[in-house]
């Protein structure tokens, strides 16, 4: 294994919300280098349920005992946020061929045009299906009293969604009203 001395990394996402498999990635980041930030990013092609400083603090309160990880939260472009930094390389999660290709391509961007390297961090079975997407739309179609969802995302996010949506979730409520 390469010299990981003085190493920082870059795990950047969008953690809407943050789940186990986030999590998993961030830990196993840690092993690999001194010091992961966790970069807090927009995606303009989705509409965020928590604000970008809502990310922030969940994650703080998720990781924040461990002194080598340090959570922000940043706007445009990753590859310019890591040189900002002088962080050393990217970190991505894959979980599958779809994230594979995605990632893929944008690794050899940010090679290119940012000489910044990426390494990818395949999930593990049991974090290889958990979606931020597909769990916000669980809980805005209800699914949030569920106590199944534990198991892919931490109670204390669990709590924050209930905050924001309510308990039956968002368009649960909408078709009470209507």
């Amino acid at each position: 294994m390469a010299n990981n001395t003085h190493k920082t990394a870059v795990f950047a996402g969008t953690f809407d919300p943050p789940t186990f498999g986030h999590l998993d990635i961030i830990n196993r980041s840690r092993r690999l280098f001194t010091k992961t930030i966790v970069a807090v990013g927009r995606n303009p092609e989705k509409q965020p349920l928590f604000t970008d400083k809502e990310r922030v603090s969940l994650l703080r309160e998720l990781v924040g005992d461990h002194a080598d990880v340090e959570v922000e939260s940043y706007k445009g472009l990753t590859m310019d946020y890591v040189r900002r930094k002088g962080a050393d390389v990217i970190v991505k999660g894959i979980r599958d061929s779809d994230d594979l290709r995605n990632e893929l391509r944008q690794a050899n961007v940010n090679m290119i045009a940012g000489d910044i390297e990426t390494v990818f961090l395949f999930t593990t079975d049991t974090t290889a299906l958990i979606s931020s997407t597909l769990i916000r739309q669980i809980c805005e179609l209800g699914g949030l009293d569920s106590a199944n969802l534990t198991r892919l995302i931490p109670p204390r996010v669990v709590e924050a969604m209930q905050q924001k949506l309510g308990p039956m979730g968002r368009d649960h409520q909408n078709k009470n009203h209507s």
